[in-house]
């Protein structure tokens, strides 16, 4: 179930984020102990930075993963999990050992076998449910490290895949695949601008076959936080 909420602007989205994190997170430890969430890079990092020291939450209790990395330095300006380190963890009381953390030094095809690896025993299993995914959507309606057209898209044994071709560099990562995103309990995709605003209306209004339109949970929730110039043509 996809529910689209418009809001103002990105300080407006930046709230209701905050609020729905809040929520989901002080459910999944009141019910199972712990909050399993997946990050995205971009503009979800500085939401992230910006609203996450707003929630009042268990935050030894937070078990934090990434939707897709680059298979790069961790002290690269394009590592997911360097930049969260640098920005986030002194903002909010997480420690680095809470983060499932790409191993450094790998291939990506090894790097993607040992993060499955790191998450099953995360998850104490192979059922990945993560109670959160906060996603991204690239101007090509890309997300995680999932694009148009790209082989991964149909991709249902692996959990979490290699890529070595991305398309937008760099172009070695490993990503979640359909199999855990559409297993999640929640996702979240948070988006501003005017330059999103033709990508919305052909995932939401036309119903285009884009990446970012597959997330699509087979018991869970997708919310859309839109501000008004991503919403213009909605």
């Amino acid at each position: 179930m996809s529910t689209i909420i418009k809001v103002a602007n990105e300080q407006e989205i930046i709230k209701k984020l905050t609020s729905y994190i809040e929520k989901i997170s002080n459910d999944a430890i009141l019910n199972r102990g712990k909050f399993f969430v997946g990050l995205s890079g971009g503009s979800v990092v500085k939401y992230l930075c910006e609203g996450l020291p707003q929630v009042d939450t268990a935050w030894d209790k937070w078990v934090l993963a990434f939707c897709d990395e680059r298979v790069v330095a961790e002290d690269s300006e394009d590592s997911t999990f360097g930049t969260y380190n640098k920005q986030l963890i002194p903002k909010i009381g997480l420690d680095r050992q809470q983060f499932v953390v790409l191993k450094q030094g790998l291939s990506a095809s090894q790097a993607a076998k040992d993060y499955t690896e790191q998450l099953s025993k995360a998850f104490q299993g192979d059922d990945f449910k993560f109670d959160l995914l906060l996603l991204g959507m690239g101007p090509d309606g890309h997300t995680c490290s999932l694009f148009p057209s790209h082989p991964l898209l149909e991709e249902t044994t692996l959990k979490v895949a290699p890529i070595t071709d991305s398309p937008k560099p760099p172009p070695e990562r490993i990503t979640l695949t359909y199999p855990v995103i559409n297993n999640a309990r929640n996702c979240i995709f948070a988006i501003s601008g005017a330059g999103k605003a033709d990508m919305i209306k052909r995932i939401l209004k036309d119903k285009e076959d884009l990446p970012a339109g597959r997330v699509r949970p087979a018991t869970g929730s997708v919310y859309w936080i839109v501000d008004d110039a991503a919403a213009a043509h909605l």
